[in-house]
């Protein structure tokens, strides 16, 4: 199976002449990344203006492997090509990586871009793409590809230190500013007089900032912008990723980048929002497939109920407001939304009886779609992710007369429902006054739980 991996869109807020300046001292080999054993350069060309330059070289890699699977494999490095592509003119570098050792058993593919950031000529955006196809490997091709596929994520996060790094070191050196690249002067011919450098697009204050705050702040910018299906803006910033959906290891970016560009190729309409897909990549433990799978069926079961418009076009029978015992409250400490639900106190019997399973589905489902909401108000407010929320249930009065048969159908429905459809929403239930006919209902609910579903995320963590 072709394992694959996407980069976000990192951002260094540094001139490209800089990050190249800080690229190059990687080579031969560098002390921060200790598997780069050593390189050399085996062929290196350029234009006759100077102004695009392409250097090849040879990397040797220590793979941190078992003993044994080197002994089989009788190698102890493997070699890589790397074909390094420098437009001066342009301001971008790409990078072509492919292995020489074991090229008949294995296919590994690396491209790597550095270019001008679009809105800012003074910042660099880097993004990289990869691809492993293990064909045979002496009967070890699941080992080697799980040995590869971690060294690789630790590279990942290697490289980007690495840059910052050496751009520390420029800096102590005094260099904080290279001149772009012009073309030489032709002996003999008049110089003609250049217009002045165009100065960067004006930052907006919010993205001026420094300090720890800055990059929250111009993950703020980028959100605000609207995102039109096809264009440029449908990349994932890495600075958005961090301020928006959490800390995801590389491997699990890759998964929200490619899930989500495999929906804006193929999806018809609006796509979900990104904490939307990256709740189905978490209720699948970033399975590509089985997240794709689980994703589209909410998606069609959302359009055949026009779920969407919910919140819009569905209004609450006086009844529900009357005697439905449950709303939003504030936030907790964490600050996740709070709903507190007095379950012992409703009348369950009477209305499953007035409303039918179908209002009371609306009803629950009318929840959810205000608790997605508040979870990104709240995200916004405090300044950091919140994709699920706290549920307070007090069963004081909770008695056999709530496990009347029709209504526990109906709870046994709606937990199907919403555990198909708003996964990984649930952060913490907290259970008051329970009785001792709570523990049958709880098991009756936990029967009917998804196993993928049933974990520490969707089961009470707390009973006060």
């Amino acid at each position: 199976m072709v394992q694959e991996y996407q980069s976000p869109v990192r951002v260094y807020k540094h001139p490209f002449e800089l990050i190249m300046a800080a690229y190059v001292r990687r080579f031969p080999k560098s002390p921060l990344i200790p598997v780069f054993v050593d390189s050399e350069i085996v062929n290196e060309t350029q234009s006759k203006d100077g102004s695009t330059v392409v250097t090849e070289r040879r990397c040797m890699i220590d793979i941190e492997a078992p003993r044994l699977l080197k002994r089989i494999a009788g190698v102890d490095y493997l070699y890589f090509l790397q074909k390094n592509t420098l437009n001066h003119r342009d301001r971008t570098l790409h990078i072509e990586v492919r292995n020489e050792t074991f090229s008949n058993r294995v296919i590994v593919y690396e491209s790597c871009n550095y270019t001008v950031h679009p809105e800012n000529e003074d910042w660099t955006c880097f993004e990289q793409t990869a691809s492993l196809d293990i064909k045979s490997f002496f009967g070890f091709e699941n080992s080697a590809e799980k040995i590869a596929m971690k060294q690789y994520a630790s590279s990942i996060k290697k490289g980007k230190e690495m840059i910052e790094y050496y751009l520390r070191e420029l800096e102590d050196e005094g260099v904080t500013y290279i001149p772009h690249w012009t073309p030489p002067v032709v002996s003999g011919t008049i110089r003609l007089q250049l217009p002045p450098r165009s100065t960067a697009r004006p930052i907006p204050e919010i993205s001026a900032q420094t300090g720890p705050d800055s990059a929250d702040a111009d993950a703020d910018a980028d959100a605000d912008a609207e995102i039109v299906p096809g264009s440029p803006d449908d990349k994932l910033d890495a600075d958005y990723i961090r301020r928006y959906l959490g800390d995801l290891t590389p491997l699990q970016e890759s998964c929200l980048i490619r899930l989500r560009q495999w929906l804006l190729e193929t999806h018809k309409g609006k796509i979900p929002k990104d904490q939307h897909v990256l709740r189905f990549l978490r209720a699948r433990d970033f399975n590509m497939d089985k997240a794709r799978e689980f994703l589209c069926q909410s998606l069609t079961w959302r359009k055949q109920h026009q779920v969407d418009f919910l919140l819009d076009t569905w209004e609450r029978p006086q009844l529900l407001q009357d005697y439905y015992t449950g709303g939003w409250h504030h936030h907790d400490r964490e600050g996740r939304p709070l709903y507190i639900l007095r379950l012992g106190q409703m009348d369950t019997k009477g209305l499953v009886r007035a409303l039918g399973e179908e209002g009371l589905l609306r009803q629950v489902l009318s929840i959810n779609e205000e608790g997605l909401r508040r979870c990104e108000e709240n995200t916004r407010v405090f300044g950091r992710p919140i994709s699920c929320w706290t549920c307070l249930v007090d069963l004081e009065g909770l008695n056999m007369r709530h496990l009347w048969r029709p209504g526990v159908k109906a709870l046994l429905r709606i937990i199907e429902v919403v555990e198909a459809n708003y996964p990984e929403t649930l952060g913490r239930l907290l259970i008051l006054r329970a009785p001792r006919v709570f523990p049958v209902l709880w098991t009756l609910s936990l029967m009917n739980i998804d196993g993928e579903q049933a974990t520490p995320s969707n089961t009470p963590t707390g009973v006060e």
